[in-house]
């Protein structure tokens, strides 16, 4: 696969987007980019992230909103007393591959009109969709799917997170006739050796 920029999104939030970013980061020696951080900026994503890797080629850029309340980022920056500006949200520049995570689910606010959706059209990036068994998950996957596709953002494949469900998996992939780009298991201890192993569940890119 050769896209060069794939934005990593989920079904919602607390799905695994940057354990999943994580892995592709260290499969495809990538570079990787949170262009928002809301909450915890002493334990950010980009901060696990950095953890997690092992390679040396990959180079992890600095967000361009740091909030720091745990919330969406509308009422995070609101709280903060920032404005974001959608405009200013630029892909950085590198000759790498780039792994862009995202906030939340697809329709999480950035503005009062603007939209994690928004953003990944105007960035022109590739979607990889993860998703995670749970009650409830096939409708927030197809609805995520169809939100994806009506926006006509392409959709480079799934990626599995967590505990097996071979029922919402086959339903999923039958529907939306997506490619399953891999299945990452549950670890006790996530650490650098568990994101080499998961990088072995993934295929396609």
């Amino acid at each position: 696969m050769a896209d060069k920029t794939l934005f990593v999104t989920g079904i919602g939030t607390g799905i695994g987007k940057t354990v999943v970013s994580a892995v592709l980061v260290e499969k495809l020696k990538a570079d990787y980019w949170k262009p928002i951080q809301s909450g915890d900026l002493d334990n950010s994503d980009t901060q696990t992230v950095k953890r997690l890797v092992s390679n040396t080629p990959s180079y992890l850029h600095p967000e361009a909103y740091r909030l720091t309340q745990p919330f969406s980022p509308h009422k995070s920056a609101a709280i903060d007393g920032i404005s974001i500006d959608p405009q200013r949200i630029v892909i950085p520049a590198t000759t790498n591959r780039l792994i862009i995570e995202g906030a939340g689910g697809l329709m999480v606010p950035l503005t009062k009109d603007f939209l994690i959706i928004d953003l990944i059209k105007q960035l022109g990036a590739a979607v990889i969709l993860v998703s995670k068994n749970y009650l409830g998950s096939i409708n927030h996957t197809l609805l995520s799917v169809y939100a994806l596709q009506k926006e006509n953002i392409p959709i480079i494949g799934l990626i599995f997170n967590g505990t097996k469900d071979i029922y919402s998996k086959e339903v999923i992939l039958n529907y939306t006739g997506l490619n399953l780009l891999g299945h990452i298991p549950e670890y006790s201890q996530l650490d650098k050796k568990a994101i080499i192993d998961a990088g072995n569940y993934i295929e396609g890119l």
